[in-house]
């Protein structure tokens, strides 16, 4: 998978902070407890940041992108877990960190097994996805990118 896009693009301002354009950069953070019932109160904050955000639309895919990759660092990965959004004109990125040293790998599965697609559910609902290892601790961050359209067009 391909190293994560530059975020030197994104601002990090707080959700709310004054009236903006669509177009401006938005950016939250959270820390999540490493318990995977938050899972599900999480999915309902990014829903409402992302209609906050004007990206309504995306909200079906990013959320169930978004809990897959939360379950998997819970389940797999060690605290900290630090959920950010990040919102551009060209696109929107969730990033889902963790302080595991566990990799991150796609598994091959039959038919009929129950867990273990997540990281193929990531595959088919975002434009781009992949892991990046923290620089200065053992931990990776694992990401998903949804392309936007330029304002008052459409997407090629």
């Amino acid at each position: 998978m391909p190293e994560t896009p530059d975020a030197s693009r994104f601002a990090d301002t707080p959700r709310g902070a004054g009236q903006r354009s669509p177009d401006e950069p938005r950016a939250v953070c959270w820390d999540l407890p490493h318990d995977l019932p938050i899972v599900a109160k999480v999915r309902a904050m990014v829903r409402e940041t992302l209609t906050a955000w004007a990206l309504r639309h995306l909200a079906d895919d990013v959320v169930l992108v978004t809990g897959e990759l939360l379950a998997n660092a819970i389940v797999h990965g060690e605290p900290v877990v630090r959920l950010t959004l990040l919102a551009g004109a060209d696109g929107l990125e969730v990033r889902v960190a963790d302080r595991g040293s566990g990799r991150v790998r796609r598994l091959a599965l039959d038919i009929e097994a129950v867990h273990g697609r997540g990281l193929a559910i990531v595959g088919a609902l975002a434009h781009d996805h992949g892991v990046t290892p923290l620089p200065d601790r053992p931990g990776k961050t694992v990401w998903a990118r949804w392309r936007l359209p330029p304002p008052g067009g459409s997407e090629a």
